[in-house]
């Protein structure tokens, strides 16, 4: 097995130590917000026309959409913390307009319908920057695209075709000794500031009329009975929420359906960011065009420029735990930031002598199609969407859009999707899925090593349409 670029030119480990000394472990956008509104507690009773459980981009974007249909609606939402506190809080900040997590994952599952998927993502991103400048939301959003970078020679060759860039023409873009070549795609991927778009989306939700509370979770879901009256009744500790309609917006934490607890698995992904770059220290990487970057690994990093010129430096580890358990004792990893560390001065060698002022992790709701699905209950009154793998930023809108088709008895072209209309397999039960994602991990990584090459393992998970990724 062949070491990796990121092995072969590794800095010394009193250069990555000395980077990682001041950070503190919790997430850089969280910090960089500066008034946060809080929201009431839930008292109940009370009824509504619909009830969205979680205080993320989906359940935002579904209340939001909802009162755009109709403004008359009656609509609340519950979040069993904070608005933002999770994945939607400390994400990359990447708005991506895949709906598949990328052309080959979608194209090797829906290939009859890929091209109306790529459409209707492109739609969706467009939508999403529409909304931006309708409700002036302040997201420092900035459609810049985003550079696919090879750092292995069996890489460069994957890379060949249209926007390719050589080397001597991606280093242009931006200086690294380890981009060989690149692709840059400059219109379906926007940047934007993750905890910003989440606390913005909360207040136009609450100005078009919505009830948003927080730290009041739903702590399960009614037996329907003859009294219901086709209604939804959701438990709270503080009394009952009755609904006509539910959205579950849960993500990685355990679906309040049963029938889904198994269909997504909670993976602990990992990033850093630094101090604010120098003019000189800019100057030495370029960067002018400030698109967003990542690898083509299958332990692939993503990294971006904040606002003010810091770095954000995440991916390659992507963590499963044992019981599948979501747990803030898992959000600060030294082995994963130190790797993390020493990969981004391996990229920038040029920066030796920056250092991170933030270093979070958190999960991510992987699900075996690596991107989300969609799941019913109670004929349709109740609507729910997981597993969005790491692309929820964009994403999240599109099913919102089908959750609402859905719950409303609407036939659209979304509703249509076979995407939308199937459901992915679950993953097993412990101990075997535990098993099973440490198999798949040990094997990504000796792919990376052997030119790219998958094994028995890999070829056989494809053959399944079973997957596992951060």
């Amino acid at each position: 097995m062949s070491q990796t670029v990121f092995e072969r030119y590794a800095p010394q480990k009193s250069t990555i130590l000395e980077a990682l000394a001041p950070s503190v472990n919790r997430p850089f956008w969280l910090d960089d917000v500066a008034q946060v509104t809080k929201y009431p507690r839930y008292r109940g009773p009370s009824t509504f026309d619909l009830a969205i459980v979680g205080g993320g981009y989906l359940g935002l974007w579904t209340a939001i959409l909802a009162k755009e249909r109709n403004p008359n609606r009656s609509v609340i939402l519950l979040e069993g913390q904070n608005v933002g506190w999770a994945a939607s809080g400390r994400n990359g900040g990447f708005c991506d307009a895949s709906l598949t997590h990328g052309e080959e994952n979608g194209r090797a599952r829906w290939p009859e319908e890929y091209e109306a998927l790529d459409s209707l993502g492109r739609q969706n991103l467009n939508e999403i920057e529409a909304a931006i400048e309708r409700y002036s939301i302040d997201c420092e959003f900035e459609r810049t695209g985003a550079l696919t970078v090879a750092t292995e020679p069996y890489q460069e060759k994957e890379l060949r075709g249209e926007g390719y860039l050589s080397g001597e023409e991606v280093q242009q873009e931006v200086s690294s000794p380890t981009y060989l070549a690149g692709v840059w795609d400059k219109d379906s991927v926007a940047m934007l500031h993750p905890a910003k778009l989440v606390m913005e989306l909360a207040r136009v939700a609450t100005e078009l009329g919505v009830k948003i509370f927080e730290r009041s979770p739903i702590t399960g879901i009614e037996p329907p009975t003859e009294l219901d009256n086709g209604r939804v009744h959701l438990r709270t500790a503080a009394g009952p929420v009755s609904a006509s309609r539910v959205v579950l917006a849960t993500n990685a934490f355990p679906s309040l359906l049963k029938r889904y607890r198994f269909h997504t698995v909670p993976v602990y992904d990992y990033a850093l960011m630094t101090e604010p770059l120098t003019s000189q220290q800019m100057d030495s990487i370029g960067w002018k065009n400030r698109q967003g970057i990542s690898d083509m690994a299958n332990q692939f990093h993503y990294y971006r420029l904040s606002r003010d010129n810091r770095i954000l430096f995440g991916g390659y580890d992507a963590i499963y735990n044992y019981g599948g358990r979501v747990d803030s004792k898992y959000d600060d990893r030294p082995q994963s930031f130190e790797r993390l560390a020493s990969h981004f001065f391996t990229t920038f060698p040029q920066l030796e002598g920056v250092t991170f002022t933030h270093r979070w992790g958190g999960a991510i709701d992987s699900s075996t199609q690596f991107c989300a699905f969609y799941g019913q209950a109670r004929e349709g009154k109740i609507g729910y969407a997981s597993g969005f793998t790491g692309l929820g930023v964009g994403a999240t809108r599109f099913a919102a859009n089908v959750l609402l088709d859905r719950i409303e008895g609407l036939h659209t072209e979304r509703t249509a999707l076979r995407m939308v209309r199937e459901v992915p397999l679950p993953f097993p039960p412990e101990p075997f899925a535990y098993a099973g994602v440490q198999a798949t991990r040990w094997s990504m990584d000796q792919a990376d090593h052997n030119q790219g090459k998958r094994n028995f393992i890999l070829r056989t998970l494809d053959k399944l349409g079973l997957g596992f990724d951060s």
